[in-house]
């Protein structure tokens, strides 16, 4: 059991830190700005895709900034701690979590589509293969969601 621990231990306290680094860049702004407004400041028009869809508004299916931001946020976070979650065996809230995780890649505006997707199948990955944390896989499939919400959630 000795040798299990550190092996444990090392990937776990990575995902705390890539999760201290998730939130620490996330305050969602005071008002969300209405539908009807002028046009969105040029850190969240310069990554609009071309490709976006009618029923995805600039902040995905979410209703605001504030609500995009928070949640977002909280689900990249939630990633990086899914094995902890699985360590402690409570498989009913890993389920959970991971149901959350996927509901969320489905929200996010089209310029985060592709890459809160891999960040959720890596997360998941992660859950039976460990190396995915010490390799540097899930710290490459954070690094664009963190860079999304550092320039669009201020």
């Amino acid at each position: 059991m000795k040798n299990i621990l550190p092996a444990v231990a090392r990937p776990l306290t990575l995902a705390a830190a890539v999760s201290a680094v998730a939130l620490a860049g996330c305050t969602a702004p005071e008002a969300a700005a209405p539908a009807s407004s002028a046009p969105a400041p040029a850190t969240a028009s310069a990554t609009a895709t071309p490709s976006a869809t009618a029923s995805s508004g600039p902040w995905g299916d979410f209703p605001s900034a504030a609500e995009a931001c928070k949640t977002i946020s909280e689900q990249a976070a939630g990633a990086s701690l899914l094995p902890m979650s699985a360590a402690q065996g409570k498989t009913a809230e890993l389920e959970q979590y991971k149901a959350e995780l996927s509901r969320t890649a489905e929200r996010v505006p089209d310029s985060l589509k592709a890459a809160f997707s891999k960040l959720n199948q890596v997360a998941v990955a992660g859950l039976s293969d460990q190396t995915v944390y010490s390799s540097g896989k899930f710290q490459a499939a954070m690094a664009p969601v963190t860079g999304w919400i550092a320039a669009n959630c201020k």
